[in-house]
C-alpha cells in the first residue's frame, strides 16, 4: 500500500513505479477513520522546505499504520537539506518506526527559484533512482538516508530565512489575471479545494494553502501568476510521464462544498 501526495505528478510519477493503485492521501485524509494494514506500508510525497507537506503530516499524525515495513520517499529538485532525517525525526515523535526513509532527486517545480523550461530539460536519472529504491524496497532493507552537516546548516539557513520573514508571506501569493476563462481547472487540481469559480473567473480562498502551486503549473491560460517574480513567468512544469486528468483525481476534493 502506497499513499502520495502530488502537485505536478513527480511523487506521483514514483508512486506509480511502486504500485498500479497508489492512494491520494488529498481523497483520503477527510476520512473519520485513518486505519490501514498491509505488508507493507509506503508514503511518497515532496519536501516544502525540506520537510513534508502539512497536509502529508497531518496524515501521518491522524493515521495508525499497521504494517512490518514502514517507508517514506521524499522528492525533491535541489538540496534536500536532510529531508529524511527531518522526517524520521517527526514521525519518531509521534510513534511511528519507519524501517526507510529515502529521497528521489528530480525537477524543481519552485516558481520563485527555477526555470520549468531548464528543469524539464535535465536528465537526473529519475528512473534509475527508482529502480534502485524498489531493489531496497524489495529486499525490505533498513536505512534511513544519511544527513551531512552542509545538509542540516541548509535546513537551518531555511529556517532562519523563514523566521525573518513575515509570517503570512504565503497569503495572496497567487493572482487571476483576466487572461482565466474560467475553466476550473484550479478548482479541480488543488488538494485543499480552495479554488471555486464565481462570475465566471476562478477565485480563491488562502487559509489552508500547501503552497504547492498545483494551481499555477495547471492552468491552461496560464492566468495564475505569483505576486512575488518568478524566473520564467511563462513557463509551467508538469511530469511528462502524468496527464492532467491524474492530477485531477488525485487532487479534487469533491466532498468539499461549492465555495462559489
Amino acid at each position: 500500500m502506497i499513499f502520495f501526495f502530488s502537485a505536478t505528478g513527480n511523487s506521483l510519477y514514483v508512486a506509480k513505479q511502486l504500485s498500479d493503485k497508489p492512494v491520494s492521501i488529498p481523497q483520503v485524509i477527510g476520512q473519520n477513520e485513518l486505519v490501514f494494514e498491509d505488508e507493507t506500508i509506503g508514503i511518497v510525497c515532496p519536501v516544502f522546505g525540506h520537510e513534508m507537506p502539512p497536509m502529508v503530516k497531518e496524515f501521518v499524525e491522524r493515521a495508525k499504520f499497521k504494517t512490518d515495513y514502514f517507508y517514506v520517499l521524499l522528492t525533491y529538485g535541489n538540496r534536500h537539506g536532510g529531508a529524511a532525517e527531518l522526517a524520521d525525526g517527526l514521525l519518531k515523535k509521534i510513534g511511528i518506526q519507519a524501517a526507510y526513509i529515502n529521497t528521489v532527486l528530480m525537477a524543481d517545480n519552485f516558481l520563485p527559484a527555477f526555470d520549468m523550461e531548464e528543469q524539464a530539460g535535465l536528465d537526473k536519472n529519475v528512473d534509475g533512482q527508482i529502480e534502485a529504491i524498489k531493489k531496497d524496497i524489495a529486499q525490505r532493507k533498513v536505512m534511513i538516508q544519511p544527513a551531512t552537516e552542509a545538509d542540516r546548516a541548509a535546513h537551518q539557513e531555511f529556517l532562519a530565512r523563514s523566521s525573518a520573514a513575515p509570517a503570512d508571506r504565503w497569503k495572496g501569493i497567487y493572482r487571476i489575471t483576466e487572461d482565466c476563462v474560467g475553466c476550473g481547472i484550479c478548482s479541480k487540481v488543488c488538494p485543499m479545494g480552495l479554488y471555486y469559480v464565481e462570475h465566471g473567473k476562478a477565485a480563491y480562498h488562502t487559509d489552508g494553502c500547501q503552497s504547492c502551486m498545483a494551481c499555477v503549473h495547471s492552468c491552461p491560460k496560464k492566468a495564475i501568476q505569483l505576486t512575488i517574480p518568478e524566473r520564467n513567468p511563462q513557463a509551467r512544469y508538469r511530469n511528462k510521464n502524468i496527464a492532467l486528468p491524474e492530477i485531477v483525481e488525485a487532487n479534487e476534493r469533491k466532498n468539499i462544498p461549492d465555495n462559489g
